[in-house]
């Protein structure tokens, strides 16, 4: 049965003002929706696309940009370049501060200052972010892997660790300096132990001083296989080929407390390691916390259609919304997949609803998930097929390879991929620190020069 539309602005007549449409949050979910609302054949719309990130993360990617299998650079993507800024259509770079639902208002911090924007229809679509409170001591020492910041500080932190592996002489410690802990046996923990594996073992003819043994990596999960939202051949698959290349893969081992030199088991074991890899849970932006809607485990309660209930012209997608899925009668996965498939789906409902049509329940039935575990390895299901090994892997690289929206981008990516087969891995340790400004008026003072030197020409 299908739902009857949300309430919305009349179709605007002839010489009546543009319909507002702002979109909140430049992931997958809001840029899909912007692109596609490109194609859109109604009456005159303003679309804004605000995000306080100039660009896209696409975040399955990040393990392989932790490893230095691709340029932090290729996996983001810029607004702008996905957007095409038009007449009627701009990105606004800005920090979300609230909704004012009565005056239909959204309150933002800008380079410019603070701002309000003005909407007749309002898609929110902020994400998630990386959750540190599961357990004493993961906030304070454990690394998350979320955004491209978060992988570019991962790999300069191996890249410390190896570095000083080489000036230490306590064996215990260089041995806690070489154990990479990751926790959580998910997609993310099992894509970056295979990268960290793999980049650790190219990395290390550049650190003669530091011998195999000294480096390790171990996968902490709390489940009995790897993997679990994969049929279980396929996360045995993934267990073995890292195993295979050496990493440490505890299964029901779920971790009670991180320290600075490890982690505690709930059985009472301890494991001494200087780098925790935080894979496992995630949480609510704050904004989506702040905006007083109804929520279910952090998420926007929103219909069949996207629409949030009580909210006239309101809309919900991707990782912060809790969306029924009509085609599994289940509540659909915060995935990137389904993100796709909500923004394709909201374009077309804000189209009817516009018109005074009848809005569609989302449904989808998920094409398959897939995991690239290093080493040309991976496990993927796609329909009633199950593929393990390079097969996987290429699957995997030619379907997040198609999903990037630039040409050229997406040439850049591939040969990086080709060349990174037949090289070493990038060991630099990018820093990002700038000139210092204005010197103390002891420091601008010419030194003097000593007695038969020759003066310096201007």
């Amino acid at each position: 049965m299908t739902p009857s539309p949300p309430a919305s602005s009349p179709s605007p007549g002839p010489g009546a003002p543009a319909l507002r449409i702002v979109i909140v949050g430049a992931g997958f979910a809001g840029t899909t929706l912007a692109r596609a609302l490109r194609r859109w054949r109604g009456p005159a719309i303003e679309l804004t696309l605000v995000s306080d990130e100039s660009y896209t993360t696409f975040n399955p990617m990040l393990p392989e940009a932790v490893g230095a299998s691709v340029f932090p650079e290729q996996v983001v993507v810029p607004v702008r370049e996905m957007l095409r800024p038009a007449p009627g259509r701009r990105f606004v770079m800005g920090e979300v501060r609230g909704v004012d639902w009565s005056a239909r208002l959204l309150h933002c911090q800008t380079l410019a200052g603070p701002q309000a924007l003005p909407w007749d229809h309002l898609v929110l679509a902020v994400g998630s972010a990386a959750r540190l409170d599961l357990m004493p001591g993961m906030a304070e020492h454990a690394l998350p892997l979320k955004t491209v910041g978060d992988a570019m500080h991962i790999r300069n932190t191996v890249l410390r660790r190896l570095a000083r592996i080489e000036l230490e002489t306590d064996p215990a410690l260089r041995h806690e300096l070489g154990h990479f802990i990751v926790v959580g046996g998910g997609f993310s923990g099992v894509e970056v132990a295979g990268e960290l594996v793999d980049c650790l073992h190219s990395m290390r003819r550049y650190y003669p001083e530091v011998a195999a043994r000294e480096l390790k990596v171990s996968v902490l999960h709390g489940g009995d296989r790897l993997l679990p939202e994969l049929p279980p051949g396929l996360g045995e698959a993934a267990e073995r080929s890292l195993r295979q290349r050496g990493v440490a893969v505890l299964l029901k081992a779920r971790a009670q407390r991180v320290r600075e030199d490890g982690v505690d088991l709930d059985d009472g074991r301890a494991l001494a390691g200087r780098t925790v890899i935080a894979t496992a849970g995630v949480r609510a932006q704050a904004l989506t916390l702040q905006l007083g809607l109804p929520l279910v485990q952090g998420r926007i309660v929103a219909a069949a259609d996207l629409s949030v209930p009580g909210h006239e012209g309101v809309w919900a997608l991707g990782d912060c919304a809790y969306v029924p899925n009509g085609r599994s009668g289940q509540v659909a996965p915060p995935t990137a997949q389904f993100a796709v498939r909500q923004a394709r789906h909201l374009a077309a409902n804000l189209a009817a609803a516009v018109a005074g049509r009848p809005t569609r329940p989302f449904h989808h039935r998920a094409l398959g998930m897939m995991a690239a575990i290093g080493h040309r390895k991976g496990v993927a299901q796609a329909g009633p097929f199950q593929l393990s090994g390079l097969p996987a892997w290429l699957m995997w690289r030619a379907y997040y390879l198609s999903q990037i929206p630039s040409t050229g981008r997406r040439l850049r990516v591939f040969f990086e991929w080709v060349w990174g087969m037949v090289t070493p891995t990038d060991i630099t340790h990018l820093r990002f620190q700038r000139s210092p400004g204005r010197l103390p008026p002891a420091a601008r003072t010419e030194p003097a020069l000593p007695p038969g030197a020759p003066a310096a020409r201007p």
